[in-house]
């Protein structure tokens, strides 16, 4: 087995057990660390799989943006004098056998598929974009929107940021 190959097979093994962690933990903020570790596991099979692209947008999008705004506002927001947050688990027998049973379906379907006779899968041209290409795209073509979601999320924390200190007043005013 190529090394390749061993580190592509990591990287679903990691993202597999990660994502299992967040359906069984019951600790928000662990869960939210879960899911970056998850995110960045799929940016790693992305990456391996020659998807470049999509693999640094996971990293940059998911990773770098939404899930520390996520972490962030769970810890400004949801923190009660000392007590974890934790979640309530509803119907966790019915939930885990609705996913096994999805997860089946979807696995026989992928191995019964026939990818090789899609015409347009033959037709398309191996592409090889790199890191540079990347940023001089991002940089060039879609900036507005790169700026626009760089606002979006300072806003995003912002907001956490007040409304950590409203419910911290809030609390000292009760008290």
């Amino acid at each position: 087995m190529e090394l390749a190959s061993i580190i592509l097979y990591g990287f679903a093994g990691l993202t597999l057990l990660s994502a299992i962690y967040i359906a069984l933990t019951r600790n928000v903020l662990y869960a939210a660390i879960g899911l970056i570790v998850t995110f960045l596991g799929v940016a790693g099979i992305f990456m391996m799989l020659g998807a470049s692209f999509v693999g640094i947008s996971q990293v940059l999008v998911y990773v770098g943006g939404i899930l520390i705004l996520i972490v962030f506002g769970i810890m400004l927001t949801n923190r009660l004098k000392g007590q974890k947050v934790v979640s309530r688990v509803y119907n966790k027998f019915l939930g885990m056998l609705i996913a096994a049973g999805l997860f089946i379906i979807f696995f026989k379907g992928i191995v019964q598929a026939n990818f090789s006779a899609l015409g347009w899968i033959k037709e398309a041209e191996p592409a090889a974009p790199g890191l540079e290409q990347f940023g001089m795209r991002l940089m060039t073509d879609h900036v507005l929107a790169f700026e626009l979601i760089g606002i979006l999320l300072l806003l995003a924390l912002i907001g956490a940021v007040k409304m950590a200190a409203r419910s911290g007043l809030e609390g000292e005013r009760a008290n």
